[in-house]
């Protein structure tokens, strides 16, 4: 709950997702909002993973740069993970198989 946390998120503590570290891109964009950072903080991590990974997922620049926005917005209209995306091929499922 992020309304219980009393240790302030700073740049060197925001958390990133399981496989997955924050990019610096996606950072800057926690970070200019505070709704959105505090949404960022209440989800759990195997949700950020799927967020950072569909972000680095993007082949281009500019899809990268629009996930990232959509990110900010959806993170502050309460999404916890990204719409119509199969989800991190990286994280370990089932027993040790990805």
């Amino acid at each position: 709950m992020v309304g219980a946390m009393t240790k302030v998120a700073t740049k060197e503590n925001i958390p990133g997702g399981v496989v997955h570290d924050l990019p610096p891109d996606l950072e800057a964009e926690l970070t200019a909002d505070p709704a959105v950072l505090a949404a960022w903080l209440d989800i759990t991590p195997l949700a950020r993973n799927e967020w950072i990974c569909w972000v680095e997922d993007a082949k281009k620049a500019e899809t990268r740069a629009k996930r990232i926005g959509r990110a900010g917005e959806n993170l502050a209209d309460g999404k916890r993970r990204p719409c119509c995306w199969p989800g991190c091929t990286h994280r370990v499922r089932d027993g040790g198989r990805t």
